[in-house]
């Protein structure tokens, strides 16, 4: 293993080298010492090599610094807060917008919310590249709060004059956070009346996903346009599940699988057949396996019925319940036997009426 001083001349050389051809195999040749170097043993001598680097002189040293720890910090928890530190301490005093793509990217795999300020603060940045790296970012250092500065500035790039800015936002805000306000839904509502075809996807998904009925008629009009051809919007209809989307649906001609998800999740006899399904297999997994905790759960901003799975000797796990239905042939008995199955595989276990039993061989 390198010490701080070593790995550091190989990941400038490789960074050089990939800027000056900009060749793809030269730029994933670099990615890929980064990430060698941040995974590799406790990720310390990753972390000290790019805290070193941030106090460079020059650009591109600092930018790969930026890179390797925020690597660290996404593959060692331990590291986060150290790396959060580092990096917001760059921030005070870094004006290079490359450096500061790669520090935003950083702190999104530190997922420190101290950080909060820092992007909001860039939000701002006359780079457009920069902007929408902290659009993407706030999807994992936020604040939590609904009206909190992070939804302010998220809420305000979804106007911005650049319409990637305005996708990766709307993305954030109405996919990835699970939060729901009269301004955050006002917000996505605008969305929806975009220039762009893709921002006015994601605020009609938005909008499904906090079961706003103005949705509805949106999510038609995409499925019988030729917008209406991204997957994410059969998603947004499966949230919905509501008959009005049948006729629209019935004429969908794309994505065979998830419109079939879709209109099964609108039909209201489909639906609570799939609903009866997965109340069975739990029924059936608890006469098999009494040690097997199972609930069935229906998440608000999801488009699945969830079914959460707990043993004493296992991870938990968690399934979508029609895809597992599926998986079975529709047969609530032989889904729940899969379920054992996969559960007393993942711990080592035989399958016995009784209870587990530690495998032999």
């Amino acid at each position: 293993m390198d010490n701080a001083v070593g790995l550091a001349g190989r990941l400038l050389a490789a960074a050089r080298v990939a800027q000056a051809s900009e060749a793809d195999h030269d730029v994933h040749a670099y990615w890929a010492l980064v990430r060698e170097a941040a995974t590799g043993e406790s990720g310390e001598t990753a972390l000290r090599c790019g805290v070193g680097l941030l106090a460079s002189a020059e650009v591109l040293a600092r930018e790969v610094g930026c890179d390797l720890v925020g690597h660290a910090a996404s593959g060692h928890e331990t590291l986060r807060g150290e790396a959060a530190t580092a990096l917001i301490a760059l921030a005070e005093v870094e004006t290079e917008a490359c450096v500061l793509r790669s520090l935003v990217s950083g702190l999104g795999s530190a997922q420190d919310r101290r950080a909060v300020p820092v992007l909001v603060g860039l939000s701002g940045h006359e780079d457009a590249d920069l902007r929408r790296q902290v659009a993407l970012q706030i999807s994992t250092v936020n604040s939590g709060l609904p009206d909190g500065p992070d939804v302010r500035a998220l809420i305000r790039l979804t106007r911005d004059q650049d319409p990637e800015v305005r996708n990766w936002a709307a993305f954030t805000l109405g996919f990835q956070l699970e939060l729901d306000t009269t301004a955050i839904r006002d917000a996505l509502w605008k969305c929806t009346t975009d220039e762009d075809g893709e921002v006015r996807e994601e605020g009609a998904r938005g909008l499904a996903r906090r079961h706003d009925p103005r949705a509805v008629p949106l999510i038609a009009q995409l499925l019988d346009s030729d917008d209406g051809s991204q997957i994410f919007t059969l998603d947004a209809a499966e949230i919905l599940g509501v008959p009005e989307l049948l006729p629209a649906l019935a004429t969908y001609e794309f994505h065979a699988p998830e419109t079939d998800r879709a209109i099964a999740a609108c039909d209201p006899v489909r639906r609570a057949r799939t609903e009866d399904d997965a109340w069975a297999v739990v029924v059936e997994l608890e006469r098999l396996r009494p040690d097997i905790g199972a609930a069935l759960s229906s998440p608000r901003y999801e488009s699945v019925h969830r079914m959460q799975v707990t043993h004493r000797a296992t991870v938990d796990a968690s399934y979508d319940a029609a895809s597992l239905l599926t998986r079975a042939d529709g047969d609530p008995v032989r889904a729940a036997q899969l379920v054992v199955a996969d559960l007393t595989a993942s711990a080592g276990i035989g399958l016995r009426a009784d209870g587990p039993s530690a495998a032999s061989g």
